[in-house]
């Protein structure tokens, strides 16, 4: 039997060669035997991960899915990316982050993440501006403090994270990020802010003591601020364009993905998606 088996071999290593290229030729790694396949995010995995531009214009790279449980070896996408996407892994610490001036948003949507170093993170993305830390496992308010260390973050998103069941969560998070615009896809309001100041400003640690804030209730001092943002101009704003973003990356079917991407195209956005 040895001389069959010396014939069948030879016959399947080329199947697994041509098929290894037509991943490559897709932007897609068809080693199951990859280090990916063990949660390892490898220089190989990096390179050959799909890569593309988004309808919002940014060039991303995809490594969404694969198991992954810590960030490493991000220098080997040569700061070429406006976007990457590490949703849907096993992530548990957002660290070990080399320097990426070119980073505006990071996805890290449904992973396990308990901490994130802010102030590593603001250091080696300086222009990062969107953070999308949506069904994660930050608990405590003082867990989002680092971020308050990233200048130009103006969206964020920690919808699904215990913390945002937490006491005065919404004026804590709009406190520490000053320059916040979008906080889990509603717009910061200016009289938010002056609540959140006023709250937070002689001590950080006032929270158990200040007066309850429902995130996304209107103060009775925001209707101005309601009326003048309802005579926005037609086509998706800069929350709803992420908020489309984060919903194609969790789209489970073909057909949500077409309906979302179509939405993006069109401008029109669907009535039944939370912003």
């Amino acid at each position: 039997h040895a001389p069959r088996a010396h014939c069948v071999a030879p016959d399947a290593e080329a199947r697994e060669r041509e098929r290894a290229r037509a991943g490559r030729a897709l932007g897609v790694n068809m080693d199951h035997d990859d280090a990916s396949a063990k949660g390892r995010l490898t220089a190989d995995v990096i390179t050959n991960a799909p890569r593309s531009y988004d309808p919002t214009g940014e060039y991303a790279l995809d490594l969404r899915a694969r198991r992954i449980g810590e960030i490493e070896n991000l220098s080997a996408s040569r700061d070429q990316y406006d976007a990457i996407d590490l949703s849907a892994n096993e992530i548990v610490k957002v660290e070990n982050i080399p320097p990426l001036k070119r980073l505006r948003t990071l996805y890290l949507s449904n992973n396990k993440i308990a901490r994130v170093n802010g102030k590593e993170l603001a250091t080696s993305c300086p222009f990062l501006r969107a953070l999308v830390l949506t069904n994660n496992k930050l608990g405590n308010l003082a867990d989002v403090d680092g971020l308050g260390e990233c200048p130009r973050l103006t969206m964020l998103s920690l919808v699904g994270n215990p913390v945002t069941m937490k006491e005065n969560y919404r004026l804590y998070v709009i406190y520490k990020c000053k320059a916040l615009k979008t906080l889990d896809f509603q717009r910061v309001k200016a009289n938010e802010r002056e609540a959140a100041a006023k709250t937070f400003g002689a001590d950080d640690g006032a929270a158990a003591r200040a007066k309850t804030f429902t995130p996304g209730e209107a103060l009775p001092e925001a209707k101005e601020d309601v009326e003048k943002e309802e005579q926005v101009p037609s086509g998706p704003t800069p929350e709803q364009l992420l908020a489309l973003k984060v919903a194609i990356a969790n789209a489970e079917t073909l057909e949500e993905v077409a309906k979302l991407e179509q939405a993006l195209a069109s401008g029109v956005v669907p009535k039944d998606l939370a912003i």
